[in-house]
């Protein structure tokens, strides 16, 4: 009897040592979030070490031109790693409850190769694993490093506050408006509400750069 509890107990012993083993890696096949977010058969992953521009995030160019470049970083990313088979080692969770991972695909490491092409930035404050290869970007001016913007970090604490952030003269005008029952308005300038409407990014408002750009993301031209 007592030879049998022990090799029950050692069964178990093994189980909870695979289980806990397992848990230490995910693999599946990649469907892109956004720049620095995947899933994987259902695991939200945030991957380690790194912070890419939110997706209504815009840069500017040295002539004064704006342009939708958190829709460009997402849209590169998905070119990139959408239906890739990834394998990710978990490091954390956030405060969102998303494995924080080292992912790699055919053998790359996928948060170092985004960050080596101006995709995303290292995330210092978590990790310096990337801050040279942030650094190599910038002064090759690959990517993002090629125009003016803000860090991640920095528009979220703007989109959390729930201000309308500054634009500067000749950026992005369009004010892309949720109603309150869910309804994706964008306003142009002339328009007979658009001086009235207050963008909240809070809310998942924003602004666009052009009609196409609104169209696109969803949002419906003002009938006013």
């Amino acid at each position: 009897m007592l030879k049998i509890c022990s090799l029950f107990a050692l069964s178990l012993t093994l189980s909870f040592a695979a289980v806990s083993a397992g848990a230490q890696t995910v693999s599946g096949v990649v469907r892109v979030i956004d720049g620095d977010t995947f899933d994987l058969g259902g695991t939200r992953i945030r991957l380690h070490g790194i912070d890419a521009l939110e997706a209504s995030q815009t840069c500017e160019t040295d002539g004064g031109q704006a342009w939708a470049c958190g829709d460009w970083t997402t849209r590169e990313v998905r070119d990139r790693y959408q239906g890739a088979e990834a394998r990710c080692e978990a490091l954390d969770r956030d405060r969102y409850d998303r494995i924080v991972a080292r992912c790699h695909v055919g053998g790359v490491d996928v948060g170092q190769a985004l960050v080596q092409e101006g995709l995303a930035f290292a995330y210092r404050k978590y990790s310096m694993d990337y801050d040279l290869e942030e650094k190599a970007a910038f002064v090759a001016g690959r990517g993002i490093h090629g125009f003016k913007t803000v860090s991640p970090a920095r528009y979220r604490v703007t989109r959390r506050s729930g201000s309308e952030p500054a634009r500067p003269e000749g950026s992005c005008q369009i004010k892309g408006n949720i109603s309150a029952k869910g309804t994706k308005i964008y306003h142009m300038p002339g328009q007979n509400f658009y001086s009235r409407t207050r963008i909240s990014t809070r809310k998942g408002e924003r602004w666009f750069c052009s009609e196409a750009e609104a169209r696109g993301a969803g949002w419906r031209r003002a009938r006013r």
